[in-house]
């Protein structure tokens, strides 16, 4: 008789790369149902969001953050985050005192690989010193912010006058015109 399989997580030493970024599943190496499953999940947890997260949506329902949007219970390759800023590549976890250490670091691991920063949270600061939190927020966006300049600026340094378009006509043949 053959042993059954069990879902389990494996110890961070024994963790493999993050997923390659393919064309299946959205994107991921996620099959189809795999990320369905995630959804409805990340649904589920919209539903019945814990009063950290409840109190943080509200502040972030009033909040104006300019061009920079945070979504509820977001999927993001397999992993759901509480808060995440697309257009930043920033996530917000608020740490609950019941969830596993082994699958925080495993999503961490996870989403970093891919260029999104975690920010965590704890859900007693959250409630109580919402004043802090939102400042701590604010100025981690401000460094992704500069974060992503930098890496803007380190690539128009990088790229050669011939990857972009010129007006250079010194490679053309004589016949050619345009």
């Amino acid at each position: 008789m053959t042993e059954r399989k069990k879902l389990a997580i494996k110890p961070a030493s024994e963790q493999t790369e993050a997923p390659a970024i393919k064309k299946k599943g959205r994107g991921w190496e996620i099959s189809e149902k795999r990320l369905d499953a995630l959804h409805d999940r990340a649904r589920d947890m919209r539903r019945h969001a814990s009063p950290a997260h409840k109190a943080l949506a509200a502040k972030f329902a009033k909040a104006d953050f300019g061009r920079y949007s945070f979504k509820r219970f977001a999927v993001v390759g397999s992993a759901i985050v509480d808060f995440n800023c697309h257009q930043l590549g920033m996530a917000i976890v608020i740490d609950e005192e019941d969830t596993p250490e082994a699958l925080i670091n495993r999503r961490d691991k996870s989403l970093e690989s891919v260029g999104i920063r975690v920010m965590h949270l704890r859900a007693q600061d959250v409630l109580e010193n919402m004043d802090a939190v939102l400042e701590r927020i604010t100025l981690g966006m401000r460094k992704r912010i500069g974060d992503k300049r930098e890496g803007q600026r380190e690539h128009r340094q990088r790229s050669t006058p011939k990857d972009r378009y010129s007006n250079d006509r010194s490679d053309r043949h004589e016949g050619d015109r345009r």
